[in-house]
């Protein structure tokens, strides 16, 4: 495959997923939801489909569960198909294509239900569907940052790309949850939201023109097996061991973003100020990270990323113990503080688990000629899978139960620590990533 070598296509690669996960969002946060009114207070003509109940809700519980289940399981097999692909055409953008397509059927088709009532022909229809978005949308995403590791020449380059995707990831959350709210408080109902944000899924055609493939496998490349790739996969000490770390870094958070919102629920603070100063400030944020990193190498810069949103965990957390001493004024200003001081994490955060699965799959690629690409990302999203269920499910629900939530923001400060503790144990070519290469 022909590498991106000038930054301009590289970051313009780099924004191609951002429809696709804007979709994504859109379904899992927003659609899924609406085909039950419960829980809303306000504008439920608008949140939900009908203002009605359009699907039974005890099966439709099991049918999510079932559906995200397999969104987990599903990563393997699949990426065993992408690395094996062989056409013509060029495997990645013939695996994407198969993704992609009936990915946007699927979506479009949600929004349809069979009748305007709550029956088990609605729900299995919607249960059906989400499996085939989900399915389709693993494909499509995992093989794109499969190309991660074969578009880039350098750790620089896929430093770079990684920051870009990071960015982009930044937008599309904000995007969905600042103006998804504005659009339903004008009326406009969440089907045609969806809509409006579908011509996004566009931005999946920068790939498609970027690419240049070859079609038929390199010489050097052996095409493996499920079994085979994953046992190299996991054959990899050093991949292996940033698994594990990423993965309590990855309870830490995934309890932030799934309930931040509930931590200062009682303080009386504007949530949407807070968390757009946890995120509008990433892109100048990053730019210090990438120093970091250029310097001292991944260790010193993912520690540091690690101990400062720690930091700000703790800035936080005095928010809740300082609730009733304090003014209104002084709780947001303390509030905005630890924002700021999470921006300066949250961005290298997404971007670091694009880097690390690309720069080893690259440097396993280089060693043995064995493409795993897509099953590095595979492997590491079961785990942040693992790792985000521990999270929501078991600890946060457990912190809710016992009404105990404030304290979240030290269990975050102690998961980042610990992956903080961790990082001293890579291996050297991880450790010191990307400052090779600029003292070479």
């Amino acid at each position: 495959m022909k590498k991106l070598t000038d930054k301009k296509s590289l970051i313009l690669y780099g924004c191609s997923g951002l429809g696709v996960n804007m979709l994504n969002i859109i379904v899992g946060s927003y659609l899924c939801s609406a085909l039950l009114v419960g829980g809303f207070k306000e504008h439920i003509e608008s949140w939900t489909y009908l203002n009605k109940n359009l699907v039974v809700a005890g099966l439709w519980a099991v049918l999510i569960f079932f559906a995200k289940a397999l969104d987990g399981v599903i990563d393997l097999p699949l990426a065993t198909f992408a690395d094996k692909l062989n056409t013509r055409f060029g495997r990645r953008k013939t695996a994407m294509l198969i993704g992609i397509v009936p990915m946007l059927v699927a979506y479009v088709l949600f929004l349809v239900p069979l009748n305007n009532e709550a029956t088990i022909l609605n729900t299995v229809w919607f249960g059906c569907l989400l499996c085939i978005f989900y399915t389709c949308y693993t494909l499509t995403m995992l093989t794109y940052y499969a190309t991660f590791s074969e578009v880039c020449e350098t750790e620089k380059d896929t430093v770079c790309l990684s920051n870009t995707k990071s960015i982009c990831d930044v937008v599309y959350f904000s995007l969905s949850f600042a103006l998804v709210p504005i659009f339903i408080g004008f009326g406009i109902n969440i089907r045609l939201v969806a809509l409006i944000f579908l011509p996004l899924v566009l931005t999946m055609v920068i790939p498609f023109i970027l690419l240049k493939e070859d079609g038929e496998y390199a010489p050097t490349e052996k095409p493996l097996s499920l079994v085979r790739s994953i046992s190299v996969s996991l054959k990899n000490r050093t991949y292996i061991y940033w698994l594990l770390t990423v993965s309590i870094m990855t309870v830490g958070t995934q309890l932030f973003l799934g309930g931040i919102n509930e931590v200062f629920s009682t303080t009386g603070l504007n949530m949407t100020v807070v968390m757009a100063s946890s995120f509008a400030p990433v892109p100048l944020t990053l730019i210090l990270y990438n120093k970091v990193i250029k310097r001292f190498g991944l260790g010193v810069a993912y520690r540091y990323c690690l101990a400062v949103f720690s930091v700000g965990m703790l800035v936080m957390y005095g928010c809740c113990i300082f609730s009733d001493a304090l003014t209104a004024l002084q709780l947001m200003l303390i509030a905005l503080f630890g924002g700021i001081l999470v921006s300066f994490a949250i961005g290298a955060f997404f971007s670091i688990t694009y880097t690390v699965p690309s720069y080893l799959a690259r440097k396993e690629l280089q060693d043995s000629g064995n493409n795993v690409s897509a099953m590095y990302f595979a492997v590491q999203g079961l785990f942040e899978g693992i790792a985000a269920g521990i999270a929501t499910g078991l600890i946060l629900v457990t912190l809710k139960d016992y009404n105990c939530i404030q304290w979240l923001p030290i269990i975050v400060a102690v998961c980042c620590m610990t992956a903080f503790a961790m990082t001293f144990g890579f291996k050297d070519h991880l450790a010191y990533m990307d400052k090779q290469v600029e003292n070479k």
